[in-house]
Protein backbone atom coordinates (compact mmCIF):
# COMPACT_ATOMS: atom_id res chain seq x y z
CA UNK A 1 0.00 0.00 0.00
CA UNK A 2 3.28 2.91 1.31
CA UNK A 3 4.99 1.67 -2.15
CA UNK A 4 1.90 1.98 -3.96
CA UNK A 5 1.64 5.69 -2.54
CA UNK A 6 4.45 6.56 -4.53
CA UNK A 7 4.11 4.69 -7.93
CA UNK A 8 3.05 7.96 -9.26
CA UNK A 9 2.91 11.67 -8.00
CA UNK A 10 -0.29 13.31 -8.23
CA UNK A 11 -1.86 17.25 -8.51
CA UNK A 12 -2.34 17.04 -4.96
CA UNK A 13 1.65 15.64 -4.21
CA UNK A 14 2.77 18.01 -6.46
CA UNK A 15 1.08 21.08 -4.86
CA UNK A 16 1.83 19.74 -1.23
CA UNK A 17 5.40 19.33 -1.96
CA UNK A 18 5.46 23.22 -3.48
CA UNK A 19 3.97 24.41 -0.64
CA UNK A 20 6.70 22.80 1.75
CA UNK A 21 9.85 23.09 -0.43
CA UNK A 22 8.82 26.85 -1.22
CA UNK A 23 8.52 27.23 2.62
CA UNK A 24 11.13 25.82 4.35
CA UNK A 25 13.84 27.81 1.34
CA UNK A 26 11.84 31.36 2.47
CA UNK A 27 11.67 30.02 6.63
CA UNK A 28 15.47 29.11 6.07
CA UNK A 29 16.68 32.35 4.47
CA UNK A 30 15.00 34.43 7.76
CA UNK A 31 16.12 32.43 10.31
CA UNK A 32 19.85 31.87 9.22
CA UNK A 33 21.49 34.84 10.51
CA UNK A 34 19.76 34.02 13.95
CA UNK A 35 20.91 30.18 13.64
CA UNK A 36 24.46 31.42 12.58
CA UNK A 37 24.66 33.16 15.83
CA UNK A 38 23.98 29.83 18.15
CA UNK A 39 25.80 26.66 16.66
CA UNK A 40 24.64 27.50 13.28
CA UNK A 41 22.50 24.74 12.15
CA UNK A 42 18.98 24.97 10.78
CA UNK A 43 16.88 21.27 10.90
CA UNK A 44 14.21 19.63 8.17
CA UNK A 45 12.46 16.83 9.80
CA UNK A 46 10.77 14.81 7.66
CA UNK A 47 8.91 11.42 9.79
CA UNK A 48 7.32 9.44 6.63
CA UNK A 49 10.19 10.48 4.20
CA UNK A 50 8.96 7.47 1.69
CA UNK A 51 11.76 6.42 -0.67
CA UNK A 52 12.93 9.96 -1.82
CA UNK A 53 11.25 9.36 -5.86
CA UNK A 54 7.68 8.68 -7.51
CA UNK A 55 8.05 6.05 -9.77
CA UNK A 56 7.53 8.66 -12.66
CA UNK A 57 11.10 9.95 -11.15
CA UNK A 58 9.61 13.06 -9.78
CA UNK A 59 11.57 13.81 -6.48
CA UNK A 60 9.69 14.23 -3.24
CA UNK A 61 9.65 16.74 -0.67
CA UNK A 62 12.88 15.91 1.27
CA UNK A 63 15.12 15.19 -2.18
CA UNK A 64 13.68 18.87 -3.34
CA UNK A 65 14.96 20.44 0.27
CA UNK A 66 18.01 18.53 0.09
CA UNK A 67 18.63 19.90 -3.52
CA UNK A 68 18.20 23.59 -2.62
CA UNK A 69 20.46 22.82 0.23
CA UNK A 70 23.29 21.95 -2.22
CA UNK A 71 22.42 24.98 -4.31
CA UNK A 72 22.65 27.63 -1.43
CA UNK A 73 26.48 28.30 0.01
CA UNK A 74 25.13 29.11 3.54
CA UNK A 75 22.75 26.72 3.60
CA UNK A 76 24.94 23.63 2.78
CA UNK A 77 26.76 24.35 5.75
CA UNK A 78 23.64 24.66 8.03
CA UNK A 79 21.05 21.90 7.16
CA UNK A 80 20.84 18.73 9.16
CA UNK A 81 18.08 17.09 7.55
CA UNK A 82 16.52 13.92 9.58
CA UNK A 83 14.88 11.81 7.32
CA UNK A 84 12.17 8.69 8.81
CA UNK A 85 10.43 6.05 7.49
CA UNK A 86 8.87 3.04 8.85
CA UNK A 87 9.36 0.91 5.43
CA UNK A 88 13.24 -0.34 5.36
CA UNK A 89 12.69 -0.62 1.44
CA UNK A 90 11.95 3.05 1.06
CA UNK A 91 14.88 4.05 3.89
CA UNK A 92 17.41 2.43 1.84
CA UNK A 93 16.08 3.12 -1.49
CA UNK A 94 16.00 7.06 -0.46
CA UNK A 95 19.47 7.06 1.47
CA UNK A 96 20.61 5.92 -2.66
CA UNK A 97 18.94 8.84 -4.00
CA UNK A 98 20.59 10.93 -1.93
CA UNK A 99 24.07 9.96 -2.32
CA UNK A 100 23.12 10.12 -6.03
CA UNK A 101 22.45 13.85 -5.72
CA UNK A 102 24.98 16.59 -8.04
CA UNK A 103 26.92 18.16 -5.43
CA UNK A 104 25.81 16.03 -1.99
CA UNK A 105 29.21 16.05 -0.91
CA UNK A 106 28.62 19.95 -0.49
CA UNK A 107 26.65 19.54 2.72
CA UNK A 108 28.64 19.70 5.66
CA UNK A 109 26.20 17.38 7.65
CA UNK A 110 25.63 14.26 6.11
CA UNK A 111 21.65 13.95 6.44
CA UNK A 112 20.05 11.24 9.09
CA UNK A 113 17.99 8.39 7.59
CA UNK A 114 16.12 6.27 10.06
CA UNK A 115 13.89 3.42 9.83
CA UNK A 116 11.44 2.99 12.47
CA UNK A 117 7.38 3.72 13.55
CA UNK A 118 6.16 7.22 14.51
CA UNK A 119 4.53 5.91 17.74
CA UNK A 120 4.83 7.06 21.61
CA UNK A 121 8.28 6.31 21.39
CA UNK A 122 8.85 8.67 18.97
CA UNK A 123 6.24 11.56 20.69
CA UNK A 124 8.34 11.46 23.89
CA UNK A 125 11.95 11.98 22.01
CA UNK A 126 10.85 15.42 20.52
CA UNK A 127 8.62 15.97 23.44
CA UNK A 128 11.78 15.81 25.54
CA UNK A 129 14.47 16.85 23.24
CA UNK A 130 15.65 20.45 22.89
CA UNK A 131 15.34 20.84 19.07
CA UNK A 132 17.30 23.62 17.11
CA UNK A 133 15.74 25.88 14.61
CA UNK A 134 13.85 23.11 12.37
CA UNK A 135 10.72 22.67 9.97
CA UNK A 136 9.03 19.57 10.30
CA UNK A 137 6.83 17.91 7.89
CA UNK A 138 4.52 15.19 9.24
CA UNK A 139 2.34 13.57 6.27
CA UNK A 140 1.37 10.24 7.96
CA UNK A 141 -0.21 7.57 5.18
CA UNK A 142 -3.87 8.91 5.72
CA UNK A 143 -3.43 9.73 9.80
CA UNK A 144 -1.86 7.05 12.25
CA UNK A 145 0.67 8.01 14.08
CA UNK A 146 -0.28 11.92 14.12
CA UNK A 147 -0.82 12.89 17.58
CA UNK A 148 -1.30 16.37 19.97
CA UNK A 149 1.88 15.49 21.59
CA UNK A 150 4.03 14.77 18.67
CA UNK A 151 3.15 18.35 17.36
CA UNK A 152 3.53 20.08 20.49
CA UNK A 153 7.13 18.30 20.29
CA UNK A 154 8.31 19.77 16.83
CA UNK A 155 6.88 23.00 17.45
CA UNK A 156 7.84 23.63 21.30
CA UNK A 157 11.50 25.22 21.28
CA UNK A 158 12.51 28.43 19.51
CA UNK A 159 12.45 28.67 15.56
CA UNK A 160 10.19 25.63 14.99
CA UNK A 161 7.23 25.30 12.62
CA UNK A 162 5.51 22.59 11.35
CA UNK A 163 3.31 21.43 8.37
CA UNK A 164 1.39 18.02 8.48
CA UNK A 165 -0.88 16.49 6.13
CA UNK A 166 -3.41 13.97 7.07
CA UNK A 167 -6.49 12.44 5.08
CA UNK A 168 -9.60 14.56 6.76
CA UNK A 169 -11.98 11.83 4.92
CA UNK A 170 -10.41 9.12 6.87
CA UNK A 171 -10.63 11.01 10.23
CA UNK A 172 -14.57 12.49 9.21
CA UNK A 173 -15.36 8.57 9.21
CA UNK A 174 -12.98 8.10 12.02
CA UNK A 175 -14.22 9.82 14.93
CA UNK A 176 -17.58 7.53 15.75
CA UNK A 177 -15.39 4.54 14.52
CA UNK A 178 -14.50 2.74 17.83
CA UNK A 179 -12.00 0.43 16.24
CA UNK A 180 -9.69 3.72 15.51
CA UNK A 181 -10.84 5.26 18.98
CA UNK A 182 -7.30 5.11 19.96
CA UNK A 183 -5.42 7.15 16.97
CA UNK A 184 -8.35 9.66 16.67
CA UNK A 185 -7.98 10.14 20.92
CA UNK A 186 -4.07 10.51 20.12
CA UNK A 187 -4.95 13.32 17.71
CA UNK A 188 -7.95 15.31 19.72
CA UNK A 189 -7.46 14.37 23.59
CA UNK A 190 -9.97 12.01 24.53
CA UNK A 191 -12.20 14.80 25.97
CA UNK A 192 -12.04 16.52 22.68
CA UNK A 193 -12.73 13.58 20.85
CA UNK A 194 -15.68 12.82 22.74
CA UNK A 195 -16.95 16.28 22.42
CA UNK A 196 -16.84 15.85 18.51
CA UNK A 197 -18.40 12.29 18.79
CA UNK A 198 -21.51 14.10 20.59
CA UNK A 199 -21.74 16.90 18.07
CA UNK A 200 -21.19 15.70 14.64
CA UNK A 201 -23.94 13.00 13.94
CA UNK A 202 -26.50 14.84 12.40
CA UNK A 203 -24.42 17.95 11.02
CA UNK A 204 -23.64 18.76 7.23
CA UNK A 205 -20.56 17.68 5.37
CA UNK A 206 -19.88 21.99 5.50
CA UNK A 207 -20.62 21.98 9.44
CA UNK A 208 -18.70 18.75 10.14
CA UNK A 209 -15.87 19.91 8.36
CA UNK A 210 -15.73 23.10 9.94
CA UNK A 211 -15.81 22.10 13.66
CA UNK A 212 -13.23 19.29 13.13
CA UNK A 213 -10.96 21.88 11.87
CA UNK A 214 -11.71 24.31 14.67
CA UNK A 215 -11.10 22.16 17.37
CA UNK A 216 -7.68 21.19 15.21
CA UNK A 217 -6.84 24.68 15.48
CA UNK A 218 -8.22 25.57 19.05
CA UNK A 219 -6.07 22.53 20.44
CA UNK A 220 -2.74 23.40 18.46
CA UNK A 221 -3.31 26.85 19.60
CA UNK A 222 -3.37 25.72 23.23
CA UNK A 223 -0.37 23.65 22.87
CA UNK A 224 1.75 26.95 21.95
CA UNK A 225 1.18 27.25 18.09
CA UNK A 226 -0.50 30.60 17.72
CA UNK A 227 -0.62 31.03 14.38
CA UNK A 228 -2.56 27.76 12.62
CA UNK A 229 -3.04 28.11 9.00
CA UNK A 230 -5.30 25.70 7.02
CA UNK A 231 -4.82 24.76 3.26
CA UNK A 232 -7.56 22.22 1.81
CA UNK A 233 -7.63 19.76 -1.01
CA UNK A 234 -10.67 18.50 -3.21
CA UNK A 235 -11.96 15.51 -4.47
CA UNK A 236 -11.10 14.98 -8.51
CA UNK A 237 -14.68 16.25 -9.17
CA UNK A 238 -14.31 18.94 -6.65
CA UNK A 239 -17.53 17.91 -4.61
CA UNK A 240 -15.99 17.08 -0.98
CA UNK A 241 -12.47 17.78 1.22
CA UNK A 242 -9.88 14.80 1.16
CA UNK A 243 -7.41 16.16 2.59
CA UNK A 244 -6.06 19.07 4.54
CA UNK A 245 -2.32 20.33 5.11
CA UNK A 246 -2.31 22.55 8.71
CA UNK A 247 0.79 24.85 8.65
CA UNK A 248 1.79 25.98 12.54
CA UNK A 249 3.92 28.73 13.85
CA UNK A 250 4.67 30.75 17.08
CA UNK A 251 5.75 33.75 15.33
CA UNK A 252 3.66 36.35 12.58
CA UNK A 253 6.60 36.56 9.95
CA UNK A 254 5.94 32.14 9.74
CA UNK A 255 2.23 32.64 8.91
CA UNK A 256 2.82 35.64 6.74
CA UNK A 257 5.42 33.71 4.26
CA UNK A 258 3.00 30.60 4.74
CA UNK A 259 0.29 32.68 3.60
CA UNK A 260 1.23 34.19 1.02
CA UNK A 261 2.90 30.92 -0.73
CA UNK A 262 -0.94 29.09 0.42
CA UNK A 263 -2.02 31.64 -1.61
CA UNK A 264 -0.05 31.16 -4.85
CA UNK A 265 -1.10 27.94 -4.99
CA UNK A 266 -4.73 28.37 -4.52
CA UNK A 267 -6.76 26.55 -7.77
CA UNK A 268 -9.38 30.15 -7.33
CA UNK A 269 -9.75 33.65 -6.53
CA UNK A 270 -12.41 35.61 -5.61
CA UNK A 271 -11.85 39.30 -6.26
CA UNK A 272 -7.88 38.28 -5.60
CA UNK A 273 -9.07 36.78 -2.64
CA UNK A 274 -7.36 33.02 -2.40
CA UNK A 275 -9.15 30.51 -1.40
CA UNK A 276 -6.66 28.40 0.16
CA UNK A 277 -7.86 25.53 -1.45
CA UNK A 278 -6.20 23.41 -4.46
CA UNK A 279 -9.89 21.37 -6.41
CA UNK A 280 -8.79 19.79 -9.42
CA UNK A 281 -12.50 20.62 -10.69
CA UNK A 282 -11.74 24.10 -10.42
CA UNK A 283 -10.65 24.66 -14.26
CA UNK A 284 -13.51 23.09 -15.29
CA UNK A 285 -16.22 24.40 -12.67
CA UNK A 286 -15.38 27.99 -12.01
CA UNK A 287 -17.93 29.26 -10.25
CA UNK A 288 -17.38 26.29 -7.58
CA UNK A 289 -15.72 29.21 -5.55
CA UNK A 290 -19.11 31.74 -5.11
CA UNK A 291 -19.44 35.24 -6.24
CA UNK A 292 -19.59 36.49 -2.54
CA UNK A 293 -17.62 39.89 -3.14
CA UNK A 294 -14.76 38.98 -0.07
CA UNK A 295 -13.02 42.32 -0.51
CA UNK A 296 -16.18 44.54 0.38
CA UNK A 297 -16.79 42.54 2.86
CA UNK A 298 -13.69 42.81 4.44
CA UNK A 299 -13.71 47.13 3.96
CA UNK A 300 -16.89 46.58 5.42
CA UNK A 301 -14.98 44.84 8.50
CA UNK A 302 -12.22 47.58 8.67
CA UNK A 303 -14.79 50.23 9.16
CA UNK A 304 -16.95 48.58 11.55
CA UNK A 305 -13.60 47.35 13.96
CA UNK A 306 -11.87 49.90 13.65
CA UNK A 307 -13.93 52.83 13.84
CA UNK A 308 -12.36 55.62 15.67
CA UNK A 309 -8.73 54.59 15.22
CA UNK A 310 -5.50 55.93 13.50
CA UNK A 311 -3.03 52.77 12.90
CA UNK A 312 -0.58 52.01 9.68
CA UNK A 313 -1.32 49.20 7.20
CA UNK A 314 1.37 46.58 8.51
CA UNK A 315 -0.18 46.88 11.44
CA UNK A 316 -3.53 46.43 10.58
CA UNK A 317 -2.55 43.45 8.38
CA UNK A 318 -0.88 41.80 11.57
CA UNK A 319 -3.72 42.92 13.70
CA UNK A 320 -6.27 41.77 11.66
CA UNK A 321 -5.52 39.10 8.92
CA UNK A 322 -4.88 36.17 11.64
CA UNK A 323 -7.69 33.46 10.66
CA UNK A 324 -8.91 34.88 8.06
CA UNK A 325 -8.28 33.98 3.92
CA UNK A 326 -6.92 37.54 2.85
CA UNK A 327 -3.71 38.54 2.16
CA UNK A 328 -1.55 41.77 2.83
CA UNK A 329 -2.23 43.49 -0.68
CA UNK A 330 -6.23 42.61 -0.03
CA UNK A 331 -5.83 44.94 2.60
CA UNK A 332 -3.83 47.46 0.51
CA UNK A 333 -6.81 47.17 -2.75
CA UNK A 334 -9.89 47.54 0.56
CA UNK A 335 -7.95 50.80 1.61
CA UNK A 336 -7.42 52.34 -1.47
CA UNK A 337 -11.51 51.37 -2.14
CA UNK A 338 -11.92 53.31 0.95
CA UNK A 339 -9.84 56.09 0.52
CA UNK A 340 -11.01 56.88 -2.92
CA UNK A 341 -14.63 56.73 -1.56
CA UNK A 342 -13.94 59.34 0.72
CA UNK A 343 -14.68 56.89 3.63
CA UNK A 344 -11.48 57.10 5.20
CA UNK A 345 -8.39 59.44 5.30
CA UNK A 346 -4.91 58.44 5.40
CA UNK A 347 -1.49 60.96 6.46
CA UNK A 348 2.40 61.35 6.13
CA UNK A 349 3.79 61.01 9.61
CA UNK A 350 6.57 62.72 7.35
CA UNK A 351 4.60 64.75 5.54
CA UNK A 352 5.50 63.07 2.07
CA UNK A 353 3.23 60.91 0.39
CA UNK A 354 2.76 60.03 -3.06
CA UNK A 355 -0.50 59.07 -4.55
CA UNK A 356 -2.56 56.36 -2.58
CA UNK A 357 0.16 53.98 -0.64
CA UNK A 358 0.54 53.09 2.72
CA UNK A 359 4.01 52.73 3.93
CA UNK A 360 4.81 52.65 7.12
CA UNK A 361 4.92 56.19 7.44
CA UNK A 362 1.39 56.36 6.63
CA UNK A 363 -1.42 56.22 9.07
CA UNK A 364 -5.01 55.60 8.15
CA UNK A 365 -7.59 56.95 9.82
CA UNK A 366 -10.71 55.57 10.25
CA UNK A 367 -13.89 57.39 11.16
Amino acid sequence: MFQKFFDERSDQSEVKARIVEKYFYVWAKVIKGAAQKGDGRIGYIDLYAGPGRYKDGAASTPLLVIEHAIEDADMSQMLVAYLNDIDQNNTSTLEAEINALPGISKLKHKPQISCSAVDEDAESFFYETRLIPSFSFIDPFGYKGLSLKLIHGVIKDWGCDCVFFFNYARINAGITNPTVKKHIDALFGEERANFLREKLPGLSPPLREALILEEIANLIKGLGGKFVLPFTFKTADGSRTSHKLIFVSKHFKGYEIMKDIMASESSTTDQGVPSFEYSPADESMPLLFSLSRPLETLAGSLLEEYSGQEISLDALYRDHSVDTPYIKKNYRSALEELEGNGEITAYSTTGKRRGITYPSHVLIQFP
